[in-house]
């Protein structure tokens, strides 16, 4: 007989019990602050043509993507990201819009991480968009809900780095190199490699300001005053622009009154490359990853036909539910108003009659009848390992009500239940 395949492809998991109904109750606390500010939903297919995430597109490459074809020979891919695909929606269905637009989407993304090991291949992904903004009032806003978001999953402890994609343009403009030698110094201010950094330019032909400008890159984090010494070293108007819009944002931030929950690094370079103003991570501890990404796109729409700024974010869902487990964060409605009936099958009109009623009281009820050959102590113990909070048992007439402990809270007649529901 075939072995049955029990198990999962690499990079994907199953979700179930507990674990699934916490981050159902997550997505439902994340979509709520989104909601809070006006988002409206949108939601895009799965699988899109190629075209969509191709290398002009900027985002991931193609060996990160999963192809296949359909039956007109068409190259198709699961989505690696969301922003192309609400950015081509955006295109078609608004565009002769030219007011704010906030939309906000969550479904599973699809990465072939075979270089990263241990990382998942499909993840969830819940985020807001704000397109027809170019606003520093709505850069902003993108980080504040992503903080909105963090502290109503009951976060404390994280922050929103934030960095600007025209500081490093401006630098990478006033340098004559070729694109090898241009590829390496992006990766050493990727990778914080001063010690690379300082090799290669002792090799280069690079002008004494600009030389002193990248020897410092990685020095370039911290809080806001770290702005105006980027900007003693910048000498370009582009990167002086950047900064200058990235102390707007602060001053909006401020007026929020979430400047503790940000700080500043110039050297974070997004893989992404149609990011073009300011980008954002958030990060807490118990996850080696970011929990959340954004950043302004305002060429990405063009690209589809429309002419229009965008600003957005996103939350790993999963990355996130992960540190609030490692961080031993509870999550309010998790497993409360879960609760099971048993009862024996010759009390069946009594339970089915008390069932409805707890049911439209807006109790969640499981009902079991009894087997013969399990004792009742058996139902509570299973009932309390699937995150039930109460177990009632009817049995001719009266109703045991069991706590989480599996003790017995009290013993009434079913009337007298009932009238105390």
């Amino acid at each position: 007989m075939k072995k049955k395949l029990l198990h999962t492809p690499e990079g994907v998991r199953d979700i179930y019990g507990g674990e699934c109904r916490r981050k159902i109750v997550l997505e439902d606390q994340l979509k709520h602050v989104l909601e809070v500010y006006g988002c409206h939903d949108i939601e895009t297919p799965s699988f899109e043509f190629f075209d969509i995430f191709n290398s002009d597109t900027g985002t991931v490459s193609s060996r990160e993507m999963y192809k296949f074809f359909d039956r007109n020979n068409n190259t198709l891919v699961l989505r690696p990201d969301m922003t192309p695909s609400i950015a081509r929606s955006v295109a078609k269905y608004y565009s002769d819009c030219d007011f704010p637009l906030r939309l906000c989407y969550k479904g599973n993304t699809f990465r072939n991480n075979l270089s990263y090991h241990g990382r998942l291949s499909e993840k969830t992904e819940l985020g807001a968009e704000l397109i027809n903004d170019d606003s520093p009032e709505a850069d902003a806003e993108s980080i504040v809900m992503m903080i909105d978001c963090f502290l109503e999953a009951g976060l404390k402890d994280f922050q929103v780095v934030i960095g600007e994609v025209e500081f490093y343009k401006g630098i990478m403009e006033q340098l004559e190199l070729d694109e090898e030698n241009r590829a390496r110094i992006h990766d050493y201010i990727a990778n914080k490699n001063a010690l690379g950094m300082e090799m290669l330019l002792d090799g280069l032909a690079v002008d004494t300001g600009i030389r002193q400008v990248l020897l410092e890159y990685n020095e370039f984090y911290g809080d806001v005053t770290m702005l105006s010494h980027a900007g003693e070293l910048a000498d370009n108007a582009r990167s002086l622009r950047a900064l200058r819009r990235l102390e707007e944002v602060y001053r909006v931030l401020c007026l929020y009154g979430y400047e503790q929950y940000v700080s500043f690094d110039l050297s974070m370079v997004n893989h992404f490359d149609y990011y073009t103003g300011i980008i954002f991570n958030g990060y807490t501890y118990g996850t080696g990853d970011a929990i959340g990404k954004g950043g302004r796109y305002d060429n990405l729409l063009n690209q589809f036909g429309k002419d229009a700024p965008a600003c957005g974010f996103t939350i790993l869902v999963d990355e996130l539910l992960f540190a609030l487990s490692r961080q031993k964060i509870g999550m309010s409605g998790a497993d409360s108003g879960r609760s099971l009936l048993v009862s024996g099958r010759e009390d069946k009109e009594d339970a089915i009659s008390l069932l409805s009623d707890l049911r439209r009281s807006g109790k969640r009820t499981e009902w079991m009848t009894m087997n013969a050959n399990r004792k009742i102590d058996d139902y509570v113990a299973f009932a309390l390992s699937q995150g039930a909070g109460n177990v009632y048992h009817l049995d001719h007439g009266s109703v045991a009500v069991y706590d989480s402990d599996a003790r017995i809270l009290k013993k009434q007649d079913l009337e007298e239940f009932r009238r105390e529901m």
